[in-house]
């Protein structure tokens, strides 16, 4: 694959050619008929397996948390009003009220007082700028939930090369979605219905909820060489004082806190930054990378990643560098399907110091 990790300080370091072909255009017919590849930790070796057999990795009194995010239909066009200029806007986050922060796609970069006018109507004004976001205020005064409702589209991912199509609506959500705020989905969750889920809970598995909304800035590459110099785009999350006693008991008893994706292991690992879990709600912006020390998460569940991005960098820092070049080598070359609507791994942490 062309990698050649050593520290792995460089973004150049999560690099990896992927064959076009390979990126997952569709979901699966059914949920659980994805392929799982079941990285334990080194020396043991890479096993090929099915989504619907990941109760045979897991045993009774292991915790699985899942992340309860529902997904906004974050995507709305239109033309700018003094121009005609047509734009695409991308929901960030929802702000107070009628307000939001959003990433827009113009032919000119728009100043501030910009008028824009949604395909329905509404009208939306450019009210300040954050770094490559820009806030945006709904003119009527009207919230902006509400238009994004009436008048939104499903946010597929820039690599899903199709416009989206009814059935995207359903399959782009978790079956545990339920508090809206996502722009993108949590992928990882994506695999499990609820017939998946009911079985692992008679094997004895817990299953809890915390919630982080995934923002646009998901899809964003890392920013320069260095690692140290990228600023991780900040989202919402919760850990409720429900999910931190069942944390703590099932490490007081040995059993193994299994996150189903990225966006669990950070609301997790941020709530527990001293070394000890506790409740949280605000904003993360924690970038996990090498050197990173895990306090809560002892196995990942989670899709292929795209190259140069944040969530490689956090998978090397969870399994180890030279594991995950070796996953990623084995995953083209067993045609594996990669990203939000492919198959998934599920990942042992590296031995801790």
């Amino acid at each position: 694959m062309g990698l050649t990790w050593g520290v792995m300080f460089s973004a150049s370091d999560y690099d990896y050619e992927l064959p076009p072909e390979l990126i997952a255009q569709t979901p699966p017919k059914n949920r659980a008929d994805s392929r799982l590849l079941v990285v334990p930790a080194q020396p043991q070796r890479l096993v090929d397996s099915q989504f619907s057999a990941l109760g045979e990795r897991l045993r009774a009194g292991d915790l699985l948390v899942v992340n309860d995010t529902k997904v906004l239909p974050a995507r709305l066009f239109g033309h700018k009003a003094e121009t005609g200029g047509k734009f695409e806007l991308m929901l960030e986050r929802l702000l107070a009220g009628n307000e939001a922060l959003v990433q827009l796609r113009t032919s000119k970069s728009p100043s501030l007082g910009t008028r824009l006018i949604t395909q329905g109507g509404v009208t939306l004004e450019v009210v300040g700028r954050e770094g490559s976001f820009f806030r945006v205020v709904r003119a009527d005064s009207g919230p902006f939930v509400e238009l994004l409702r009436s008048e939104g589209q499903v946010p597929l991912p820039p690599y899903i090369s199709r416009t989206p199509a009814r059935d995207d609506e359903a399959r782009y959500q978790t079956v545990f979605a339920e508090k809206p705020g996502a722009v993108a989905a949590p992928t990882a969750g994506l695999h499990f219905d609820d017939i998946h889920l009911d079985r692992l809970r008679a094997q004895g598995v817990g299953i809890e909820k915390v919630t982080l909304h995934v923002g646009a800035g998901t899809f964003q590459p890392l920013k320069g060489e260095d690692l140290s110099t990228h600023q991780m785009h900040a989202e919402r999350y919760w850990v409720t004082p429900e999910v931190v006693s069942t944390v703590t008991e099932t490490q007081n008893r040995g059993g193994r806190v299994v996150a189903v994706g990225t966006t669990v292991v950070r609301s997790l690992e941020s709530a527990a930054e001293d070394g000890v879990v506790r409740a949280r709600e605000g904003e993360t912006s924690l970038f996990i990378k090498p050197g990173f020390q895990f306090n809560v998460v002892d196995m990942m569940i989670t899709n292929f990643h795209l190259p140069r991005s944040t969530l490689m960098v956090l998978v090397s820092a969870f399994a180890g560098a030279e594991r995950i070049k070796e996953v990623y080598r084995h995953a083209v070359q067993a045609r594996y399907r990669f990203f939000s609507y492919g198959d998934a791994m599920l990942l042992e942490a590296k031995a801790r110091l």
